[in-house]
């Protein structure tokens, strides 16, 4: 993962709560990095899983509602950071279907040896789109919560269902209603 990621969780733990628990984080997780973590560095996502549980410790928070909370907040970020992919986008879904066809193909330009998670589209209509999210990382909560983020963007009420497509959680479909 790179290390963007780990600076904008550690950031959201912060601003909710506080650097001393960023810090204990680090500090308890025991991870590799020693939470230092440039922008375009890769880290390895075991490091975001232990941080993850040690901030699920503290806060008695599951470490999937944490996944989901940061996938939201990120979500804005990415807006922020990279505006261009936004102009003239009208809705979440046209965000959403336009994953792999331009921003992973953006972010592979920039950082070419990033190991992206894949979407596919399996069905859409103008209410209702079925994606399939692809990653050795089952790091489904997290992508749910940027897919909530993308309609928060958009001001959009959505529902979202989650099905394991592997158990494990490498292959997940999103099934997404307005």
């Amino acid at each position: 993962m790179k290390g963007l990621v780990f600076r904008e969780f550690l950031e959201m733990v912060e601003k909710e709560y506080g650097y001393e628990t960023v810090d204990t984080i680090i500090e308890k997780s025991e991870v590799p990095s020693e939470g230092v973590y440039t922008s375009v560095g890769t880290y390895h996502h075991s490091e975001m899983f232990a941080l993850v549980t040690e901030l699920s410790k503290i806060t008695k928070l599951d470490a999937d509602k944490l996944l989901f909370t940061f996938g939201e907040y990120v979500f804005g970020v990415f807006t922020k950071a990279y505006p261009v992919f936004f102009v003239d986008k009208k809705s979440s879904f046209e965000i959403l279907a336009d994953v792999e066809g331009t921003i992973h193909v953006e972010v592979l330009k920039l950082y070419p040896e990033a190991e992206l998670p894949t979407f596919s589209i399996e069905e859409e209509t103008t209410d209702m789109m079925v994606m399939i999210y692809r990653s050795q990382r089952k790091l489904a909560d997290f992508a749910e919560g940027l897919i909530h983020g993308c309609a928060k963007h958009f001001d959009e009420k959505i529902t979202v269902s989650k099905e394991y497509i592997e158990q494990d959680g490498t292959v997940v479909s999103f099934r997404i209603t307005k």
